[in-house]
């Protein structure tokens, strides 16, 4: 049988995405980045040794992970616009278009998307899916078998979106054990209108409840808003208070968090990390609904407040969220164009290792996935390799790229290859 064959590639690092037990690769330079020499052979990292910088060496990073997206919806956004931008209007154009939907849309636009998301260098996806009316049987049906057609290549975790009191009914309850037995998460929408009872209160005591019974974990689309600052992540603390599920909770957007005085903000903050409650941040359809009312002089665009929530040892991702769909017109599953925007957005440079973690070991350990992401020996050859030598470089311009995965190169997407 002949021997398998060898492959060796120099590059640069960043010295967080590189086995933290090897004391002999040293830290890396200002820009936290290290050149390496990496060896692979069937898929697996052989060897990897610090060598002599270089100025021509390739950035590379390891594949990344999107915590929240909809793939249910996406690429809806040419039939079914929403050009003003607001939240009404999107939740209208989603009703229509989810009366419409059917099992071979959702394939289609799941596999459009799925393709994008492993060219571009996509490792796992966390999809919330329209679930509790007609539209969630076919999103589901479509889904779950791309789920199994991917698998190898692309994680993809399963989250049933649905509203509140829907987790109330027997409808709920059933719904609830069919996806918990295929591996989802349950969810559903706290956020303004709150009511004046303690109704959403008890709903959300039965989506814990639930989800403790199962084991299952839950990922919540929370005040996603401009007003009532943090009104829903203060229900569901006060809750917890109470009883905690001992189930993984994300807490989505948490947007309006953002609108709070710090201290309040920070008090909070200290709260959700003694409940470990992790948050997805979504800037981009956040920047494109919220605080759109005309008679505003001035937009109020919130979006989670990444570093303060970080500095409260909150774990935080970053996500895509919504892909050409009624909630977001842009978007095309590429993990460097979101990573380029939270450096613009959030603050969060991708030389520091708060920058990297929203996109690469904090939606790994939020989604439970085998391999966090860290270049090890004998742990996977997977790379996202960039035309960039700096991490200005990726940030003056969308780079070209090719990805590796399993010690193969992958087919370039059709913009933005490295040749």
């Amino acid at each position: 049988m002949p021997l398998a064959e060898s492959h060796t590639l120099e590059l640069r690092l960043p010295r967080v995405l590189l086995d933290p037990g090897r004391s002999d690769l040293p830290c890396g330079d200002q820009e936290g980045l290290l050149s390496l020499r990496l060896q692979w052979c069937d898929g697996v990292i052989t060897a990897m040794e610090a060598i002599a910088a270089d100025p021509s060496h390739r950035l590379a990073i390891t594949p990344l992970v999107d915590a929240h997206v909809h793939l249910d919806k996406a690429f809806s956004w040419e039939h079914f616009p929403n050009r003003a931008g607001t939240m009404q209007g999107a939740l209208a154009a989603n009703w229509r278009e989810g009366e419409q939907r059917s099992a071979e849309q959702v394939f289609q636009r799941g596999s459009r998307a799925l393709e994008q998301a492993w060219r571009y260098g996509l490792r796992a996806l966390r999809s919330h899916v329209d679930s509790g009316s007609a539209c969630g049987e076919p999103s589901w049906e479509a889904l779950l078998q791309l789920q199994e057609q991917w698998r190898g290549r692309i994680d993809l975790q399963l989250v049933a979106l649905a509203p509140l009191p829907f987790w109330s009914q027997p409808e709920g309850e059933l719904l609830a054990r069919q996806r918990a037995a295929c591996g989802g998460l349950l969810g559903g929408v706290i956020g303004p209108p709150f009511a004046d009872s303690n109704r959403d209160g008890e709903s959300l005591q039965r989506l814990l409840e639930l989800a403790a019974d199962l084991g299952c974990g839950i990922d919540l689309h929370i005040d996603e808003s401009a007003e009532a600052p943090a009104a829903g992540l203060q229900l569901l603390l006060r809750q917890l208070d109470r009883w905690h599920p001992g189930v993984p909770i994300t807490c989505s957007h948490a947007s309006s968090l953002a609108l709070l005085p710090e201290g309040q903000a920070r008090r909070l903050a200290q709260r959700m990390q003694r409940h470990r409650l992790a948050v997805v941040a979504l800037p981009t359809t956040n920047f494109w609904l919220l605080g759109r009312p005309q008679e505003q002089q001035m937009a109020r665009r919130p979006s989670a407040p990444v570093r303060l929530l970080q500095q409260e040892g909150v774990a935080v991702a970053i996500g895509a969220d919504n892909v050409q769909d009624p909630w977001y017109p842009g978007g095309d599953f590429d993990p460097l164009e979101l990573l380029r925007l939270a450096f613009r957005a959030f603050h969060t440079p991708p030389w520091q290792r708060q920058g990297l973690m929203p996109f690469t070991t904090i939606p790994s350990a939020l989604m439970n996935l085998a391999w966090d992401g860290v270049l090890r020996v004998g742990g996977p050859a997977d790379l996202l390799l960039t035309s960039a030598t700096s991490w200005s470089d990726v940030l003056a311009r969308p780079p070209q790229r090719r990805v590796l995965r399993q010690g193969q190169w992958l087919p370039a997407p059709e913009s933005g290859s490295l040749l």
